[in-house]
């Protein structure tokens, strides 16, 4: 079984949306194969709890206005750490870079099968790396 064609059409908006609101390392699997809840995962990352509540409230909004469809259930919205919009086809994981890291959630499905994502979704891959690279220096030379 594969990931519907309607799931797939949610995946690449809400990944769209998470581009445009600067997601970094943006990545879709289809676990329609070993889960019967859902077709689809898209995990998207941001540096802060400002910008990861920014780029849910942007994919709630282009899939509600684009393509009519609410979520049943939102969770993670007081700390913004690690968000989770289930639209019962996909289910949108968006997380603080720490997060990401520490949950590694692409470990858990590395076996599924990744989606194909809109250009300016796959141009993020890496964002989080390079965004870290550059903090860290810009910390250190405060220290200095």
């Amino acid at each position: 079984m594969t990931a519907t064609d309607r799931s797939i059409e949610l995946i690449n908006a809400a990944a769209q949306a998470a581009a445009d609101k600067l997601a970094h390392d943006i990545i879709a699997y289809d676990v329609s194969d070993v889960l019967s809840i859902t077709d689809a995962f898209l995990l998207a990352s941001a540096p802060n709890d400002r910008q990861v509540k920014s780029i849910v409230d942007e994919i709630e909004e282009r899939l509600s206005k684009d393509l009519g469809v609410k979520p049943v259930r939102r969770e993670g919205d007081r700390e913004a750490r690690w968000v989770l919009l289930d639209y019962v086809d996909i289910v949108v994981h968006v997380q603080h870079s720490e997060e990401r890291v520490f949950y590694a959630l692409e470990r858990l499905w590395k076996d599924c099968p990744e989606i194909g994502l809109p250009e300016e979704a796959k141009a993020t891959r890496g964002k989080a790396a390079a965004h870290a690279e550059a903090t860290a220096g810009e910390r250190d030379g405060e220290l200095h």
